[in-house]
């Protein structure tokens, strides 16, 4: 008797939307696990991070990407420059909406392209357990009118209406083996994850100037080591930013080290050595060689 084949569904699936849409929430709540930090802060996100979601016959690789911010200085351009990169690979599209808010803005460039992918797009609008009914209505009705596309409520704090949207995006997605191994969730390294949580401590322990200023990157990393010895710089870039993080007698970067170090801790499964430093980079978000220092990636015309 022949074995009967199951066939396999796989797919990018690019998950965008403005700022403090709940993307980031959203795809926490499909992993079933953190991947990406998520802040009161907006522009949390800087960077895509690939979360890999396989089940049953199904394996959705999720891109969650940076919010449709205003092109601003060059960091910003280059946010935008990633959420612009993921949308043509995409098999499925999904943009996260608020369902407490109006109608979004979204730039040209996006709306165009979102409605030049029509069937491929999905509206999910986020935050469904506090919205009201008006809002919810209002906002299926731009997406059909405006993108073409229906919206499935859904929120990412409670899991309401994740498995219909898990169902739209599935059958949206070719036929094909899986792209990567079925255990796998993630293709950023832990050093990535690590220097994301010290960032995310530094967006909920500080406010106004600091955190929009603040990159943080792994200068050591060694596994070996009991306890697990991490060294990171926190880049700024005023002077008054670094007395701002380090604090009086440098109270405040201890702090700091204590609730990172609890992350990253939680991440790799042992105790942790967390060296933190802060030095002071100037203007590092508008400088193109800095950013790539940093590991983004800058826009075409950069230079």
């Amino acid at each position: 008797m022949v074995e009967k084949t199951v066939e396999t569904r796989a797919g990018y699936v690019a998950l965008i939307g403005l700022p403090n849409a709940g993307k980031s929430s959203l795809l926490n709540r499909m992993l079933g696990q953190k991947l990406s930090i998520v802040t009161r802060t907006a522009q949390t996100t800087r960077e895509r991070v690939l979360g890999i979601d396989t089940r049953g016959s199904a394996q959705l690789v999720f891109v969650d990407t940076p919010g449709l911010v205003e092109a601003g200085h060059l960091l910003h351009q280059s946010m935008r420059h990633s959420v612009a990169q993921a949308l043509p690979d995409a098999d499925a599209i999904v943009l996260v909406v608020d369902g407490t808010g109006a109608v979004p803005a979204l730039p040209q460039d996006t709306l165009a392209a979102l409605q030049a992918r029509g069937k491929d797009v999905i509206i999910a609008v986020n935050k469904s357990d506090l919205a009201t009914g008006d809002q919810m209505d209002q906002l299926a009705a731009w997406g059909r009118g405006t993108i073409g596309a229906e919206a499935i409520a859904v929120s990412a704090k409670t899991s309401a209406g994740l498995n219909q949207l898990r169902a739209e995006i599935e059958g949206r997605l070719p036929h094909s083996p899986f792209l990567y191994p079925a255990d796998e969730i993630a293709t950023q390294s832990v050093r990535f994850f690590v220097a994301e949580l010290i960032r995310e401590s530094v967006l909920e322990l500080y406010t106004r100037e600091v955190p929009h200023s603040v990159a943080v990157k792994i200068d050591e990393f060694r596994e070996a080591s009991t306890p697990v010895y991490i060294r990171a710089t926190i880049y700024v870039e005023r002077s008054s930013q670094k007395q701002i993080v380090i604090g009086t007698g440098g109270a405040a970067i201890k702090r700091l080290g204590a609730r990172a170090r609890h992350k990253v801790e939680a991440l790799v499964g042992s105790p942790c050595y967390l060296d933190l430093w802060v030095k002071v980079l100037p203007k590092w978000r508008k400088d193109p060689e800095l950013l790539r220092r940093m590991g983004y990636v800058t826009p075409p015309n950069a230079d």
